[in-house]
């Protein structure tokens, strides 16, 4: 089921909570966002409904978090949408959806961070906490390990394309960022809680610091260098230094070379999707490209320092 084959509406959002969650049903509801994977509706002022709208793998996504989140969001120093009640599949809409808390604050997408050591601090802080080790009943298909070279054919693809469309300055320096990436000694600790899928779009922002985390989906266990690839993309110019050494336990060298690796496939996705609409909705997501751009210069100027 796509985004093509459905039509979520407020009238529809409103029967699933009848049905459902009848103590919930008259709150005041409107439309929040249209993103990758879901859709979200605000539900009265501290709630909100999550249907999934456009991928298949969504359905997971969302029992993932409901099964996960409510015990981690508490240790967590950044308000996350926590789950609150799980939706099933029925005649009326058939996938799982659920209504979790509503966390305030602009994408960061849209509002970047301006006040770098704040939002340094704010990122490293909550990395910091979520990166504890995961428990070994977390089922199979998290993602335990998520070694970077695993990703290499995809990243031969997407640097094809994104030369291809011109979409590069200096596609040899970007290879060579990923080339030591890839060359980097592997992750030895254990599978550590991850976010994922840490993009702009998935950090929000008020009065120029990060206020909010959402969008757990991608929520695995593994290589912490797949979170810290962050500082390259999220943070303001000359910032990532200060969050290196904010984080906790500091990483090392070969931490962060895989880190620059994991922020060039994030990267790739920004741009791609960004300013050339490939895997993305009619009309691709513009604002992800500028933050996935400048994050590539940001990468090849630190692999050469």
């Amino acid at each position: 089921m796509t985004h093509t084959e459905i039509e979520i509406t407020a009238e529809l959002v409103r029967d699933l909570l009848c049905d459902q969650h009848p103590d919930l049903a008259d709150r005041p509801l409107r439309l929040g966002a249209r993103g990758w994977d879901n859709q979200l509706w605000r539900l009265g002022d501290d709630l909100a409904v999550r249907l999934p709208w456009a991928t298949q793998s969504a359905d997971a996504l969302l029992r993932k978090e409901h099964a996960w989140l409510p015990a981690l969001a508490p240790h967590l120093p950044l308000p996350v949408p926590v789950p609150q009640r799980l939706g099933e599949p029925s005649e009326r809409f058939p996938r799982p959806w659920i209504v979790t808390t509503w966390v305030p604050g602009a994408p960061a997408d849209r509002a970047p961070a301006t006040r770098g050591a704040e939002a340094a601090d704010a990122l490293a802080a909550f990395l910091t906490a979520l990166h504890r080790p995961a428990p070994d009943s977390v089922p199979a298909g998290y993602d335990r390990r998520g070694s970077l070279a695993d990703s290499a054919e995809w990243f031969a693809d997407q640097l094809a394309s994104a030369t291809e469309l011109g979409l590069l300055l200096d596609p040899d320096a970007v290879r060579a960022v990923w080339e030591d990436a890839i060359a980097a000694p592997e992750w030895t600790g254990p599978a550590l809680w991850l976010h994922g899928d840490l993009h702009p779009a998935n950090i929000l922002t008020a009065d120029g610091t990060f206020c909010g985390v959402i969008d757990f989906g991608d929520l695995c266990a593994g290589d912490p260098a797949r979170d810290l690839a962050a500082s390259w993309v999220l943070l303001p110019e000359g910032a990532a230094d200060r969050f290196h050494d904010a984080y906790q336990p500091a990483p090392d060298a070969a931490t962060l070379r895989r880190a620059r690796g994991w922020a060039i496939l994030q990267a790739f996705s920004g741009i791609l999707i960004g300013e050339a609409g490939i895997h993305g909705r009619p009309g691709g997501k513009a604002t992800w490209g500028p933050p996935a751009r400048t994050a590539l210069k940001r990468l090849v100027a630190s692999a050469r320092r």
